[in-house]
C-alpha cells in the first residue's frame, strides 16, 4: 500500500499554478522604484539639455544675455562664459561692435562688484564678465575694466580685467579706434604692475607692452628682473615688442629652458608650458631683430640648438628663425665689407 502511494506521488502531474508563488498586488514602494524614479532621472536629463541648448542659442539675441545676467541666480557665470566664447567665435563680429551691449555688460559688472559679494560664484562671474568685455572692439567697454583694475577687488578679478584690457586695446588698435584716455589706462595698469600679487604683475607686464605710454620701458626693464619667472618672461616679451635691447638677457633665459621628461600628466603639463615659453621667446626675438636691425651676440647659436628639440613646434619655429637670423647676419657682413671698401677708397 505504501509502495502504491509513493508511486502515485512520483507520477502525479503538477499543475503550473501550483508551482508559482502567490501573486500579490505591487506595493507603492515598488511602483515608485519602477516608474517614478526613472521618470525623475529622465526629466533632469531633459531639463539640463534644454538649459544648455537655451544658453547656446542666446548668441542670436544679445539682449538675452543681458536679461540672463541680470537675474540673481548661480548660473549667471555660465551665460557670461558663453558670451565670451560667442564674441571670440566666427559670428562674433557684430557682437564685438555692439556698443549698447558693452555698456549693459559694464553696468552688470559694476553692480556685481558693488554688491560686496565674495562667494566663488560672484568672483567667477566678474572674471568672465571682464573677459567678455575684453573681446569687444568699442571704447565703451573700457571704463568698467579700468574701474576693476583700479579697485580693491579680488586679485583674480583685477588680473582678468588687465588681461581683458590688453585684448580690448589690441582690438581698438586694429580698428583704428585709439581712445582718448590712453594715459588713464597706462596709469592703472602701471599701478597694477606694482602689486604684490605675482599673477597680476605678470598680466600687467604683458599689457604694458601693448598699451605703451610714459614710463613703460623703464617699468618693464624692472619687471624683467622680477623674482617670478612668468613676470620676467612677459616683461621681456613686451620689451621685445617695443624694440628694447633690454629684452635680450631674459629672452635668452627663456630659450635655454630644458625640456621636461614626460612620465605622467604633470610632466606633460610641464613640457607644454616650457614649449609655450620657448615659442614665445622665439617669436619675441624675431620681432626684436626686425626692430633693432641686428642679431644679438650668441643668439643664433642658441636658436640652432633648438632645431633638434623634442617638441615639433619648437623645432620648426627654431629652424625658421635660424634661417632668418642667418640671412640677417649675412646681410650685415656684406654691408660691413662694403663700408670697409669705401673707407679704403677714401
Amino acid at each position: 500500500m505504501e509502495e502504491d502511494s509513493s508511486r502515485f506521488d512520483r507520477d502525479r502531474v503538477i499543475v503550473p499554478d501550483e508551482a508559482l508563488p502567490n501573486v500579490e498586488a505591487p506595493s507603492a514602494a515598488f511602483l515608485v522604484q519602477l516608474f517614478v524614479v526613472p521618470g525623475i532621472i529622465v526629466s533632469i536629463i531633459v531639463f539640463v539639455w534644454l538649459a544648455f541648448h537655451w544658453l547656446a542659442h542666446l548668441g542670436n539675441d544679445p539682449q538675452g544675455y543681458v536679461r540672463t545676467l541680470r537675474r540673481d541666480n548661480e548660473g549667471r557665470w555660465q551665460a557670461a562664459l558663453n558670451l565670451a566664447n560667442d564674441l571670440r567665435g566666427p559670428g562674433g563680429g557684430a557682437l564685438k561692435s555692439d556698443e549698447s551691449l558693452a555698456v549693459e555688460l559694464g553696468k552688470i559688472l559694476d553692480s556685481e562688484a558693488a554688491s560686496g559679494r565674495t562667494a566663488e560664484q560672484s568672483l567667477v562671474l566678474r572674471q568672465y564678465l571682464c573677459r567678455a568685455l575684453g573681446e569687444f572692439s568699442t571704447p565703451a567697454a573700457l571704463n568698467p575694466l579700468i574701474a576693476r583694475i583700479d579697485s580693491n577687488d579680488d586679485p583674480m578679478v583685477r588680473t582678468a580685467a588687465v588681461e581683458a584690457i590688453a585684448v580690448l586695446w589690441s582690438n581698438l588698435l586694429l580698428g583704428e579706434k585709439q581712445p582718448s584716455d590712453a594715459s588713464t589706462v597706462n596709469r592703472v595698469v602701471f599701478k597694477a604692475s606694482q602689486s604684490v600679487d605675482a599673477k597680476l604683475r605678470s598680466a600687467s607686464a604683458f599689457a604694458l607692452g601693448i598699451i605703451g605710454g610714459d614710463g613703460t620701458k623703464e617699468r618693464l626693464q624692472n619687471l624683467a628682473h622680477d623674482e617670478i619667472p612668468d613676470v620676467r618672461f612677459n616683461a621681456a616679451t613686451s620689451l621685445a615688442r617695443l624694440g628694447s635691447k633690454e629684452a635680450v638677457e631674459t629672452l635668452r633665459e627663456m630659450l635655454s629652458l630644458p625640456d621636461e621628461p614626460v612620465l605622467d600628466d604633470l610632466g606633460q603639463a610641464k613640457r607644454y608650458r616650457r614649449a609655450m615659453i620657448v615659442l614665445n621667446a622665439l617669436r619675441a626675438m624675431a620681432l626684436l631683430v626686425d626692430s633693432i636691425d641686428e642679431v644679438p651676440e650668441g643668439v643664433l647659436e642658441q636658436v640652432k640648438k633648438l632645431e633638434s628639440d623634442p617638441v615639433a613646434d619648437v623645432r620648426s619655429s627654431a629652424i625658421a628663425l635660424s634661417k632668418k637670423l642667418s640671412r640677417h647676419q649675412s646681410a650685415e657682413k656684406v654691408l660691413l665689407n662694403s663700408r670697409g671698401l669705401e673707407i679704403l677708397k677714401e
